[in-house]
């Protein structure tokens, strides 16, 4: 992610992608800082991969001021905040 003027720099963090599984809690799917481009190919074609099986995508966050949780669904890779710190995906509710 290459910073555009007026944008925010490139990340300097690392941004991990982990997957719910029942009885096993997160488990870390991939590591790195999308800040390097081999990193973040390697980020963008995890991501592809999930989706392409299936399962969401949220991102966690925390507001400072009310101490609140939330999480935000995201469905393409360009919709990760910049300062996000993690992507959690999960399998979509079974049912009929």
């Amino acid at each position: 992610m290459l910073a555009e003027a007026g944008n925010q720099p490139p990340r300097s963090v690392v941004i991990k992608f982990l997957r719910m599984k029942p009885g096993h809690g997160e488990v870390l799917l991939t590591e790195g800082n999308p800040g390097v481009q081999e990193d973040e190919e390697r980020l963008v074609d995890e991501f592809r991969r999930q989706l392409d099986e299936g399962m969401w995508a949220a991102v966690p966050s925390l507001d400072g001021a009310t101490g609140r949780r939330r999480a935000e669904m995201v469905q393409d890779y360009r919709q990760i905040p910049q300062d996000a710190e993690r992507v959690i995906f999960f399998p979509r509710a079974a049912g009929g």
